[in-house]
């Protein structure tokens, strides 16, 4: 069974993470959603508490083959600040493994120098100091799937992006039939 660790800091964007462990979850996705604090219990960007299944101190990062930053600001510099995280992160990259990031969270991809010569997506704005250098290049699409990183621009396609994963980890199949599930607009 695919493993995810979906992180999840103070000022998180509740929706971009909390859909992207439902989507997963229903296609029998293992999916732990990670607090980078001591606590488990987090407030999120819109103020909704957040109960994770565990503390970063207590995560599994070499049985996962999925690490997802949800977006949400001050929840992503809170992301980037987290030198646990960070290192994980890096880790995860060397040994191939898949990274997704949504919102403002692909810049952090960008600063780690990760999408040098990729496409990527994010939240207008936070392409710049990345799009452009050494051959990134934002598109501004709803999603961007490469090889090992799956980008997506915000909250409005987090539906699109979290399928977009479970495509990557369980097959289209697999994909489509929960976006059928789910009511998705192109299956009516």
């Amino acid at each position: 069974m695919a493993k995810v660790l979906a992180f999840f800091a103070e000022g998180t964007e509740e929706i971009e993470c909390l859909t992207v462990v439902d989507i997963l979850r229903r296609g029998s996705v293992d999916v732990e959603l990670i607090s980078i604090t001591e606590n488990k219990t987090l407030v999120g960007s819109h103020k909704i508490t957040v109960v994770c299944d565990k503390t970063i101190e207590e995560a599994d990062f070499e049985t996962a083959d999925l690490l997802f930053l949800p977006g949400g600001m001050p929840g992503v510099t809170h992301l980037e600040q987290n030198q646990k995280l960070l290192s994980a992160i890096k880790v995860h990259k060397e040994k191939g493994k898949l990274l997704a990031a949504i919102c403002a969270a692909p810049s952090i991809f960008g600063h780690l120098g990760f999408l040098n010569g990729l496409p990527f997506t994010c939240f207008p704005g936070f392409q710049e100091g990345i799009d452009g250098v050494d051959g990134a290049k934002w598109t501004g699409a709803a999603v961007e799937n490469t090889e090992q990183f799956i980008t997506g621009r915000g909250m409005g396609v987090a539906v699109d992006f979290s399928l977009a994963l479970l495509a990557h980890l369980k097959g289209k199949e697999v994909a489509a039939k929960i976006k059928a599930g789910i009511q998705h607009p192109e299956t009516l």
